[in-house]
C-alpha cells in the first residue's frame, strides 16, 4: 500500500517557478514508477512526466522547462516547474504504479495523491 501526498502548489506569474513535492508512505516506494498528471479547469487529466529507475519521461508541453526527481532515502518524488505558462494553470496530481507500466496510461497507476493547484497568471 502506498499513500501519496502532493504539497508545494500555489500561484506564480508567468515566467516564475514551483517546486513540487510528493511524499510517500511504503518501503518499496523506490521500485514504483512515480508519475505526474494534471488537469486544468474544464479538461482531462493529462500526462506530464514520471520517473522510473532513473529514466525520465515529459510530455513535450513541458520538455526543457519542467524536471522530475526523486530522494529515495526521503520517499519523495519532486517536480521543478521553471518558465512557467499560464497554460500550465491546473491541479497537479501524483501517481505511483508498479515498475513496468505504460508511464503515460493514468489508468495504469494504482496510487493517486489528492493533488496540489499550480495557478499561472499572465
Amino acid at each position: 500500500q502506498v499513500q501519496l501526498v502532493e504539497s508545494g502548489g500555489g500561484m506564480v506569474q508567468a515566467g516564475g517557478s514551483l517546486r513540487l513535492s510528493c511524499a510517500a508512505s511504503g518501503r518499496t516506494f523506490s521500485t514504483y514508477v512515480v508519475g505526474w498528471f494534471r488537469q486544468a479547469p474544464g479538461k482531462e487529466r493529462e500526462f506530464v512526466t514520471a520517473i522510473a529507475w532513473g529514466v525520465t519521461y515529459y510530455a513535450n508541453s513541458v520538455k526543457g522547462r519542467f524536471t522530475i526527481s526523486r530522494d529515495n532515502a526521503k520517499n519523495t518524488v519532486y517536480l521543478q516547474m521553471n518558465s512557467l505558462k499560464p497554460e500550465d494553470t491546473a491541479v497537479y496530481y501524483c501517481s505511483a504504479g508498479p515498475g513496468g507500466i505504460r508511464y503515460s496510461d493514468q489508468g495504469a497507476y494504482g496510487y493517486w495523491g489528492q493533488g496540489t493547484p499550480v495557478t499561472v497568471s499572465s
